[in-house]
């Protein structure tokens, strides 16, 4: 009873925070994300996916922290659909337990979304998450990010490496002329965006708010310059 009321309570949060957010999630998406959350916990205690155990900071610091930016992620697609791109494939660096590829992938259905990581027990992961939610357009990718040679239209990432690292590691898997970079940080990273790359270009840096969660965020678009 105490568990089944804990989803519910959990869920309505999850609903509050998708609903602050502007996101109009279906009822769908919801229970969607609800079983990544489950299926995060339960997988977790053997794979070590993240270090957070509690499922009320999983919420918070996982599942509403990468919502954050699905707004901003479906703008850019919209203005890819403007030019005439047609389907937008995503790749999710050292993605890890999903996040916030996962997260993308349900909210964001039409765009395709691998999450690579270097781990094999975390790309198996993202393997089962798209199985068990139903996921087509989900997939896990057991590799390093420099070995990969597909075509992105936008690479992103969350916590996983300094921004000069992380475009220079994922540059060759970006399409060109169109591709960019999504990179999710705390603060502002100044020193990294100083150290970036001469042919790499910060051309914005967006604010998040994340329900819930008191701290900064924000999202650093890069492209070729």
């Amino acid at each position: 009873m105490t568990m089944a009321m804990n989803n519910d309570t959990l869920r309505q949060q999850l609903q509050a925070g998708a609903d602050a957010l502007n996101l109009g999630l279906a009822d769908t998406q919801v229970t969607q994300l609800m079983e990544f959350l489950a299926l995060l916990q339960k997988w977790n205690k053997v794979y070590n996916l993240t270090a957070v155990r509690d499922p009320q900071e999983m919420l918070t610091h996982h599942l509403l922290d990468s919502l954050a930016a699905v707004a901003p992620l479906r703008r850019h697609v919209a203005v890819l659909a403007g030019e005439g791109k047609g389907s937008v494939r995503l790749l999710d660096v050292g993605s890890g337990g999903g996040l916030p590829g996962v997260v993308f992938a349900v909210c964001c259905p039409d765009v395709d979304v691998s999450c690579v990581d270097t781990v094999g027990k975390k790309a198996a992961f993202i393997q089962q998450a798209a199985v068990a939610l139903k996921l087509r357009n989900l997939h896990g990718v057991h590799a390093r990010v420099e070995t990969l040679t597909t075509p992105f239209d936008i690479i992103s990432c969350r916590a996983f490496a300094s921004l000069p690292d992380f475009v220079t590691w994922s540059r060759a898997a970006l399409v060109a002329p169109h591709g960019v970079w999504l990179a999710m940080k705390g603060k502002h990273p100044e020193d990294e965006i100083t150290a970036l790359p001469g042919d790499v270009s910060v051309f914005h840096v967006e604010q998040l708010a994340v329900p819930g969660l008191d701290a900064e965020r924000c999202i650093i678009w890069m492209k070729p310059a």
